[in-house]
């Protein structure tokens, strides 16, 4: 009698539940192309039609569904375009137009749902039981078009900090906390599962660090479990907010402004014309100002390990929190309360 691997196994269970999410957008219709001369040569450029928009694809990635009546665990970067819209393929006759529930951008997690019943789900498993060395399986739909690709590996680590560029946005995010993986994770990945060897979900497949062979990362399933509690019982995920605009400290920044601290929150607007304290704001009631230099909050250092928004996100609504604060060369402690970011 054939032995059946147990990754065999993982598959016929899980794949089924494994999904793709095509990004589409509402873009000019583009009628014909000419030749623009540029630097002795020539560019092809496109010409539109006046008035004229078509639906067109402009991304995907993967996703995963985690109950019978349709709701979906995603990647936050791979639905972070609130104007596009979202269609979560099941099978090739199979498709669903997607509602984004909830974008999560501390920890790149979202929440979708589509409207069917009886739909394959994954069971979720505990990412705090996770041990170094466990076998696991990555799934995805390896670059956009690979529809339900395997691969396996180990856990070769935990509790890692990477930062990531979203492909899409060009932003750069900080994602702290996550599960590193020798198991191949590709663009278009990102979104699917990590699952143990039990079938069940460990973690969400979310970035690879370029130029490096088998180093993937995936966020750990308890992150998303705590946001899907939160939206079925409030319908959005809610966050203490503090109320203020800034960038972490590092040597690099730290040297090129001539500042005295090289760690911490540096209050400081992102574009002209907008406040870096919000009116009205915790922070705001206990006169924080634009270029106050957050040093610890609740007691704890702010890095770019351990940054103000992860600190908060520890944090309750109306819960009243300590800061220190460095204003003109002095330190400063001040107590603020933490609202519900609107």
């Amino acid at each position: 009698m054939k032995n059946i691997s147990p990754i065999v196994q993982i598959a016929k269970k899980v794949c089924p539940a494994v999904i793709t999410i095509v990004i589409s957008k509402d873009l000019p219709k583009i009628e014909g192309f000419y030749l623009m001369p540029f630097g002795g040569k020539g560019i092809i450029m496109p010409t539109f039609k006046k008035g004229k928009k078509e639906s067109t694809k402009i991304g995907g990635g993967s996703g995963f569904i985690i109950s019978n009546d349709g709701y979906v665990i995603t990647s936050g970067h791979v639905v972070a375009d609130t104007e596009a819209d979202y269609t979560v393929i099941l099978e090739p006759k199979k498709k669903y137009p997607a509602k984004v529930l909830a974008r999560d951008p501390i920890n790149d997690i979202a929440l979708l749902k589509i409207k069917d019943k009886k739909l394959p789900y994954l069971e979720l498993g505990d990412s705090n039981k996770i041990e170094l060395g466990e076998e696991v399986v990555a799934i995805g739909n390896a670059l956009g078009e690979f529809h339900d690709t395997l691969s396996s590996g180990i856990i070769s680590g935990l509790s890692r900090f990477i930062q990531a560029r979203n492909q899409m946005t060009q932003q750069a995010e900080r994602l702290r906390g996550l599960i590193q993986t020798d198991a191949a994770i590709n663009p278009g990945n990102s979104g699917g599962p990590l699952i143990n060897m039990q079938g069940q979900v460990i973690g969400v497949n979310t970035a690879a660090v370029m130029g490096a062979q088998n180093i993937g990362f995936a966020i750990p399933i308890n992150y998303a479990k705590k946001d899907l509690e939160e939206v079925k019982k409030y319908g959005k995920i809610k966050l203490p907010f503090l109320g203020v605009k800034y960038v972490l400290l590092t040597k690099e920044v730290a040297q090129k402004n001539k500042l005295p601290v090289n760690y911490g929150a540096l209050i400081v607007r992102e574009t002209l014309g907008e406040s870096a304290v919000v009116k009205g704001s915790g922070a705001d009631k206990v006169g924080l100002k634009e270029f106050d230099i957050i040093l610890r909050a609740k007691g704890e250092k702010i890095t770019t390990e351990n940054p103000l928004s992860s600190i908060l996100r520890k944090c309750k609504i109306g819960e009243e929190i300590e800061l220190k604060v460095l204003r003109d060369k002095k330190e400063m402690t001040v107590k603020v309360i933490l609202e519900e970011k609107k």
